[in-house]
């Protein structure tokens, strides 16, 4: 039994919903209980963009914006944000929002299902780069709307709208008037939907509700909802945790809270490893990003999750919390089965701690898929390599998709430790990678297929490591 109501800011009003169950869709909500059809049911997967919405929080003195998808995002974890769809932007006269108008201008809609979504992504670029005082260039736009589909326009218009939408004129956010507003709301939604602010809070009701459905951005759990059917009679969300929502960093780690977003995880990790930029704009679209948590990515532990074959390499340690303490598990341990772990039922993922990189340090990763962005792994390699005095000194090869979980190549990391930093060496090695694993064959690749592309990236990583080498002797 709901006893507070769901409440958020649109349109600069305070929406209230009672008895919202905890298994309903943002999506479900916006279009059932508010008539708002302009955010459109797509794929109900986060893949198409048609049902994107912005969510706004307070940050500091301000709000920070996040485009994210309605259709896989649970009602409940908008309690207490203020939600913009592609009707609440047009100004009371009637005139469009600059992001709207420059997709009018640029001729951006055909067909026009996916247009709503677009625009929301545009607006999130407006909100973030726009108003920030930055020019949109081709490469931003294309990073910020990966996760959009259209397929009528050929995405130029779209693009073009992108880079233009700057030069009219600025029509910002009151940001002011919004907190005041967000400020009223009380921060409990429901007692069937619990999201505690503090860690020991968390740790409590996970012990007295270890039934209880885990969730933190539901850009996995939501599709139980969409595609399974699944109703949950309690939920229990991680990511309003302050302690979890915390980036920091020592002297040789980075500790990564289990509720920081994808999108703010990848950043910290591309700022000490830039080699992983374009990686990390491939794991999903940018809305996947900003609501999925990294926590979130290796606690559902999918074979084809593209963060573990990373996390695996760069030897990354998960810190498991309860009411009794914490413990330390190395991610090589972590995994028993096909979707299965070591976490107690009492038991959350607080904090994956990564080391830093040091000076002999040579990592790659390599997502194999049939699209280039927004797509599912046919095979993910990563591949973590120190030399010192022209030998191998330490190995550590994550893999994905081609096994019931991530994992080692451990026969592998033998065959290359203490081994020449060889041409010979890595074509020895990838004789042993080929047949390490047992793959399956499924609609994004062939047993044989996934097998044979191991061996051919070991192979790649020498041949652009030898790039690499040479242009770092020649500088």
């Amino acid at each position: 039994m709901n006893v507070r109501p769901l409440q958020f800011v649109r349109r600069g009003q305070l929406v209230s919903l009672e008895n919202v169950a905890p298994s309903r869709t943002l999506l479900e909500v916006l279009r059932e209980d508010l008539q708002c059809t302009a955010v459109k049911e797509g794929c109900g997967e986060g893949d198409c963009g048609a049902c994107t919405v912005v969510l706004a929080e307070p940050a500091g003195e301000g709000l920070s914006y996040k485009a994210i998808n309605s259709c896989i995002r649970l009602a409940h974890s908008v309690h207490g944000m203020a939600v913009w769809t592609a009707q609440d932007l047009p100004a009371s006269d009637g005139a469009l929002h600059p992001c709207q108008q420059a997709m009018v201008n640029c001729h951006g809609s055909q067909c026009g299902f996916c247009t709503p979504g677009f625009v929301m992504s545009l607006f999130g670029m407006y909100q973030n780069r726009v108003l920030a005082g930055e020019t949109v260039s081709r490469e931003d736009a294309q990073t910020d709307l990966s996760g959009n589909l259209c397929r009528c326009t050929g995405y130029r218009p779209i693009l073009d709208a992108a880079q233009q939408m700057g030069a009219l004129p600025r029509v910002p956010v009151d940001e002011a008037a919004v907190l005041a507003q967000l400020h009223q709301i009380a921060p409990a939604p429901a007692a069937d939907y619990s999201a505690p602010t503090r860690l020991v809070d968390l740790l409590k009701l996970r012990a007295e509700q270890p039934q209880a459905q885990l969730v933190a951005g539901c850009t996995d759990v939501g599709l139980w909802v969409t595609k399974q059917h699944r109703q949950f009679a309690q939920v229990l969300d991680v990511t309003r945790v302050e302690e979890l929502r915390q980036l920091s960093r020592t002297s040789d780690t980075l500790r990564i809270g289990a509720a920081v977003t994808l999108h703010e995880a990848y950043a910290a990790l591309v700022a000490d490893r830039p080699q992983l930029r374009r990686f990390a704009e491939r794991f999903a679209g940018l809305p996947v990003r900003n609501s999925g948590t990294l926590g979130g990515n290796v606690a559902n532990g999918s074979p084809i999750g593209d963060s573990m074959p990373l996390l695996l390499a760069l030897g990354a340690t998960l810190v498991l919390a309860s009411v009794r303490g914490e413990r330390r598990l190395p991610l090589d341990d972590f995994y028993t089965g096909y979707r299965k772990n070591l976490l107690a039922p009492d038991e959350v993922l607080a904090f994956i701690d990564v080391p830093l990189p040091v000076v002999d340090e040579h990592l790659r990763i390599y997502k194999i898929s049939k699209r280039q962005d927004d797509d599912i792994s046919a095979v993910c390699l990563a591949l973590n390599l120190h030399v010192r005095a022209g030998r191998i000194s330490s190995a550590r090869i994550g893999a994905g998709g081609v096994a019931a979980t991530p994992v080692r190549a451990r026969k592998t990391e033998a065959a290359l430790l203490g081994q020449p930093w060889a041409l010979a060496t890595f074509e020895a090695a990838a004789q042993v990678l080929q047949p390490e694993f047992e793959p399956i064959s499924d609609m994004r690749a062939s047993a044989a297929y996934r097998s044979s592309v191991l061996g051919r990236l070991l192979l790649r990583y020498w041949a652009e490591e030898q790039g690499e080498l040479q242009l770092e002797a020649l500088s």
